[in-house]
């Protein structure tokens, strides 16, 4: 893969290889997030998707996520700049909005493991929504995303 290609790039102009790249793995996106009826706002829980492999951060069935899990979010070109419920680190809004990647995203690091050090994976913290009842998912908030 071509060295800094996200700076050089527009997201609309990154083949399928890079564009998959810039997700740093965190998984914060596949956390539960409840909306508060009377605000709008979210909140973030630390229950994962059913889906979701917590200690390795990624989805077991990448390929059919959506249609296992029609909540799931697929970040697309279209949609980044308008989704709700992604991290305030993420790459994909940062880089839409003219930011740069935070100094511990993997292609910058080299590795996963920076994600883990920078404390914004979810790697070993999170609980599998298939352990939580859904009627527990308001005491599982947390305000450790952002």
């Amino acid at each position: 893969m071509s060295t800094a290609f996200w700076k050089k790039k527009q997201l609309n102009e990154m083949t399928n290889e890079q564009w998959e790249s810039l997700c740093d793995g965190c998984a914060r996106c596949c956390l539960i997030k409840l909306e508060d009826e009377e605000t709008g706002k979210l909140h973030f829980t630390n229950v994962a998707c059913s889906q979701l492999d917590i200690e390795t951060c990624r989805c077991t069935d990448y390929a059919q996520r959506t249609h296992l899990v029609p909540a799931c979010i697929e970040i697309t070109v279209d949609q980044v700049k308008t989704l709700t419920g992604l991290p305030a680190t993420c790459a994909y809004a940062k880089l839409a909005n003219g930011e740069s990647l935070e100094s511990w995203h993997p292609l910058l690091s080299g590795g996963q493991a920076s994600v883990i050090r920078a404390g914004v994976s979810i790697h070993s913290i999170a609980v599998s929504e298939r352990h939580v009842h859904p009627e527990q998912l308001e005491e599982h908030v947390v305000d450790w995303i952002g």
